[in-house]
């Protein structure tokens, strides 16, 4: 199994212990999809809410470039998560290891504790994919 077809496999996982979430997407910190779950059907392309997975995963390059500045010139350490709430719901985007970010959109009636909780979880068990994945030597 691909380092890909495992994120996408967690990004599955996640959405089945949250049913409130609209779409989760897996991007390097530069902005590249790794993987997403943007569309009710999980295939790819925009979801429900025309989000579409690249221009997702660019603006939160952008944020996440923001987000390390703030945390940086205030003295909050590194970037662990950004939650944001607009009319219609939530954007909350993760630290995934050192070279990625979990980003995932959410109804506003999700129990943001719970979000948070597993999230995090994802996060992780997705960061140790991807940076396991660029540790490998490109012949292996």
């Amino acid at each position: 199994m691909t380092a890909e077809a495992e994120v996408l496999g967690e990004l599955r996982r996640l959405r089945a212990r949250l049913p409130q979430l609209t779409g989760a997407l897996a991007a390097s910190t530069d902005g590249l999809v790794l993987a997403e779950e943007l569309t009710g059907a999980g295939g790819s392309g925009a979801g429900a809410s025309g989000a579409e997975p690249e221009g997702v995963a660019a603006l939160t390059a952008a944020a996440l470039g923001v987000s390390l500045r703030l945390t940086d010139s205030t003295g909050q350490g590194g970037f662990r998560e950004l939650l944001i709430r607009g009319e219609r719901g939530y954007v909350a985007t993760y630290a995934a290891g050192g070279s990625a970010v979990l980003t995932v959109l959410a109804e506003p009636r999700i129990n943001v504790g719970r979000l948070h909780l597993e999230a995090r979880r994802s996060g992780a068990r997705i960061g140790a994919l991807v940076d396991s994945a660029l540790e490998r030597p490109e012949n292996a």
